[in-house]
């Protein structure tokens, strides 16, 4: 059985993605743009260069580690990445007009076009993810071969509706509200990949319930949770008394950081701060308004998080709608409550009460409510946040492999017992689709 795993950029959830695959012998091969391994001899002459300079390419090339066990082969098409990465970091893009959303969108398109052509020889199954799916399983499906899809966010149809809500609601906060302005090729693409898609991976009952709503049969959806970073992040002492509610993560509208904000304004707590940490992404000079009423920090390495993590009282991700929001396990493997909404991987992964709480989207009175009873009972929620550990300690990314394995292995099997029943016609059940590139 040979599964190539097919993911542009990578990023923590594809990695061990690919681990679980290579545990269970069924990997046959990764595909993506750039892969870096820090054991290799290019990392050693990386720390010949001036030390600024080889930091910066460090952190770029960190986001790409790919270093699976029996050294799986990694196929890397760069080029157009290396393009990418140079438009956005000169500033070209911006002279080009290029956002760079449609740079990574040519991304996916292209290494997509490339699998389907070049690299579906010989294998069982594919398993590729989001926006990058549409002609390998359009190719994939005549030759018979499986298609796995990851879908790691909520089905673009429910992302479009609650941001049109959203924007009815503040007008003013449209621009920075990205899935209403998605192209008709990108849409339909989306629309190709569940139709195509013989199976579902997703990381929260939200993101399946996004599917169901549009008709995907429940039988083809597998809900794997993520894994918590228990040996990345641990518990550290606070060091000052303040009552620090935190956030992390890009500072949108869709995270639900507009009514956070309104709520720590209207409740005026005494010794206490709400720090906020990521890029603002909001309309140009909107935050203003409540620049008295929060701290700022744009960015830190991810290294740096756990001490920020540790100097905080409860954690709070109010977003309107999350795949799954893996900063939510971060900051419970520091042992810090969370409070956050039904529309993320919340009611997967906690108990309302126990470790955190669970509240609805848009309910400022509700993040008031909590806020001010995690201010007022500093002893029930350091109970709280030990138990955020030790629901960490359960949800590991070793669980999310063993998961992950057991079902692909599942499914092959079937497939495998089908073949044996249904006549060989691979064409019978296979219904031509268009599919749509993105020129630049």
């Amino acid at each position: 059985m040979h599964i190539s795993l097919i993911h542009p950029t990578g990023n923590p959830n594809s990695r061990e993605a690919a681990i679980a695959l290579c545990e269970a012998h069924l990997l046959y091969e990764i595909i993506t743009t750039i892969a870096f391994d820090p054991n290799s001899s290019m990392f050693r002459y990386l720390n010949l260069l001036p030390k600024n300079i080889s930091k910066h390419i460090t952190d770029e090339l960190g986001r790409r580690t790919w270093v699976t066990p029996n050294r799986v082969p990694i196929r890397t098409h760069s080029w157009r990445e290396i393009i990418r990465i140079l438009l956005i970091k000169t500033g070209l893009s911006e002279c080009l007009r290029l956002r760079q959303q449609q740079l990574v969108d040519w991304i996916y398109a292209s290494i997509d076009s490339h699998v389907a052509k070049h690299h579906l020889q010989g294998l069982s199954a594919v398993y590729a993810y989001e926006d990058g799916a549409a002609a390998t399983f359009r190719v994939a499906k005549q030759q018979g071969i499986l298609c796995l899809y990851d879908l790691p966010i909520p089905f673009y149809r429910i992302n479009r509706d609650i941001q049109m809500e959203e924007a009815k609601n503040l007008p003013e906060l449209a621009s920075a509200l990205q899935a209403l302005d998605e192209p008709r090729w990108k849409i339909e693409r989306k629309e190709q990949e569940i139709q195509l898609a013989d199976h579902i991976f997703v990381a929260s009952s939200f993101t399946k319930k996004s599917l169901l709503e549009v008709g995907v049969q429940k039988e083809k959806i597998s809900v794997i949770p993520y894994g918590a970073p228990i040996e990345y992040f641990q518990p550290q002492t606070k060091t000052d008394k303040i009552f620090r509610a935190l956030f992390v993560g890009r500072i949108t509208p869709g995270k639900g950081v507009q009514y956070l904000l309104k709520a720590w304004q209207e409740l005026q707590l005494y010794e206490s701060e709400l720090l906020l940490v990521g890029i603002n992404q909001f309309p140009k000079n909107w935050l203003s308004q409540y620049q008295d009423v929060f701290r700022h920090i744009p960015s830190i390495p991810h290294a740096l998080l756990n001490q920020y993590y540790s100097a905080a009282s409860v954690f709070v991700f109010p977003s309107l709608l999350e795949g799954f929001g893996l900063v939510l396990l971060e900051a419970m493997a520091c042992g810090i409550p969370v409070i956050t909404t039904s529309n993320t991987a919340g009611p997967d992964i906690l108990t309302d009460g126990v470790e955190g709480f669970i509240i609805p989207i848009r309910d400022v009175e509700a993040l008031k409510e909590k806020l001010e009873w995690c201010y007022s009972h500093p002893q029930e929620l350091a109970e709280m946040g030990r138990a955020a550990r030790r629901k960490a300690e359960k949800l590991t990314w070793s669980l999310y492999r063993q998961q992950l394995a057991s079902k692909v292995k599942e499914i092959l099997e079937q497939k495998h017992q089908m073949s044996f029943a249904l006549p060989s016609d691979k064409s019978m059940s296979y219904k031509s689709l268009v599919y749509y590139s993105n020129p630049i």
